[in-house]
C-alpha cells in the first residue's frame, strides 16, 4: 500500500548528474566551477569555532544579505538567502501558486521546475523556444491566456547557454500578469562587454524576482547557498511566512560572506572560464561538434547524424570523462559539456579524438 499523495506517486523525481567517488574522473557534467573557492573562504573555514554551533544561526542571514545588497546596489530587504537555488524555487511555488494553478517555462529548460511543480500539485505548461533558443513570440499573451501565475526563465539559458537580452525580459515582465522569475544561476559568466543587467527590472517592476547562486560563480556548490533579489512584495512573504525559520546554517553563512567579500578572486575565475569557454567552443567546432554562443560555464554541442550523442557520452564515460546527455526530444543529438580547467578540456578533446577517429 502506498501512502503517497496521488500527485507524488505519479511524478518522476529529478535526475541529477553523476557524482563519482573516483578522483581519476573528469567531471564536466554538472556545471561546477572548475576552480576552488578563494583564500578568503579557506581562511574563514579555518577560523570557525566549534562553540558557535551551539546557537541557532541568524534566521535571515542579515550580515550576508547586507553584503549582497551592497554588491548589487539594493536594500537588504530586497534580498533573501536560501539553502541553494532549489529551495528558493520551491518557496516561490509555495508562496505564489496554489495547487492546480498554472506555472510555466520556455522549453527545453531546467527539469527541476517540472519536478517541483508536480510535487506542489501545480499544472506545468511548456512553451517551445524558437530554433535559435530565443523566447517564443507573444509569450506574455499566451501566459496570460492560460492564466499562468508564475513563469520561470533561466537566463543564461540552460542547457544552451544562450542569453536573452534584458530588454526582452523587460517587455515580458511588463505584459505578463503573473510573477516572472529570472533564474540567473550562470549570470556571473556573461561577457562583461555585453553589459547585461536585469536588476533594473527588480527595481522598476513589482512582479520580477531574480535568482542567484554561489554554487557556480563562487565555487561553492557543496555549500548550498543562493539568494533572490526582488521587490518587498515578493520577498517579504517568503522571508517571514513560508521560509523555514533557520533555513541556512551558521557555517554556510560565514563562508558565503567570505566568498562574496572576495570579489577579485571570484571575478578572476569567471574570466578564466570565459577564456576556456571560447577556446573549447572553437576546438569542438573543429571536430564537427558546433555549439550556440554560450554565456554560461558550459556548451551544448550538437552531434552530427553520422555519430550518436548517446554513444559519445558512453564512450567518454568509459574514458573517465563525464558530460551530460539528455534523452529527451530536442536534445537527443546533443551533449552538454561543462567548461573545465585547460588540462581537463584537453583530456576531453583527446578522448573525443579517439572516439571520433
Amino acid at each position: 500500500m502506498s501512502y503517497e499523495r496521488p500527485n507524488i506517486q505519479a511524478m518522476h523525481g529529478y535526475s541529477s548528474g553523476e557524482q563519482p567517488d573516483s578522483t581519476d574522473v573528469i567531471k564536466l557534467n554538472t556545471n561546477e566551477n572548475p576552480y576552488p573557492p578563494g583564500p578568503a573562504v579557506v581562511a574563514a573555514l579555518a577560523g570557525l569555532r566549534a562553540e558557535s554551533l551551539r546557537r541557532y544561526p541568524p534566521p535571515t542571514a542579515l550580515a550576508l544579505r547586507r553584503a549582497l545588497a551592497s554588491l548589487h546596489a539594493v536594500d537588504p530587504d530586497n534580498v533573501i538567502v536560501t539553502n541553494g537555488g532549489d529551495e528558493l524555487l520551491r518557496l516561490l511555488l509555495a508562496t505564489f501558486v496554489a495547487p492546480e494553478e498554472a506555472v510555466a517555462t520556455a522549453s527545453p529548460s531546467y527539469s527541476l521546475y517540472d519536478v517541483l511543480a508536480a510535487a506542489h500539485g501545480c499544472r506545468m505548461l511548456h512553451y517551445p523556444l524558437n530554433a535559435d533558443w530565443s523566447l517564443p513570440r507573444e509569450l506574455a499573451a499566451r501566459l496570460n491566456a492560460d492564466k499562468v501565475k508564475l513563469c520561470f526563465v533561466v537566463n543564461p539559458h540552460a542547457p544552451s547557454g544562450t542569453l536573452v537580452p534584458a530588454a526582452s525580459l523587460q517587455a515580458l515582465a511588463t505584459d505578463f500578469h503573473g510573477v516572472l522569475v529570472i533564474d540567473e544561476a550562470y549570470v556571473d559568466f556573461v561577457d562583461p562587454e555585453l553589459q547585461h543587467d536585469c536588476l533594473p527590472l527588480v527595481r522598476q517592476r513589482d512582479n520580477v524576482l531574480t535568482l542567484r547562486t554561489l554554487s557556480k560563480g563562487y565555487s561553492l556548490a557543496g555549500l548550498r547557498m543562493a539568494y533572490g533579489i526582488g521587490p518587498r512584495g515578493l520577498i517579504d512573504p517568503i522571508q517571514y511566512k513560508t521560509k523555514d525559520s533557520y533555513n541556512t546554517d551558521y557555517i554556510a553563512q560565514q563562508l558565503a560572506l567570505a566568498a562574496v567579500g572576495d570579489q577579485p578572486y571570484a571575478r578572476s575565475t569567471w574570466q578564466r572560464v570565459r577564456q576556456s569557454r571560447a577556446e573549447l567552443r572553437t576546438a569542438l567546432a573543429a571536430r564537427g561538434l558546433p555549439s550556440p554562443p554560450s554565456q554560461s560555464n558550459f556548451l551544448l554541442a550538437s552531434v552530427p547524424a553520422r555519430w550518436s550523442a548517446e554513444a559519445l557520452y558512453e564512450g567518454l564515460k568509459a574514458a573517465g570523462v563525464l558530460v551530460r546527455y539528455f534523452k529527451q526530444p530536442g536534445l537527443q543529438d546533443k551533449l552538454r559539456i561543462s567548461v573545465g580547467t585547460p588540462e581537463e578540456n584537453q583530456r576531453l578533446l583527446r578522448s573525443l579524438d579517439a572516439l571520433l577517429h
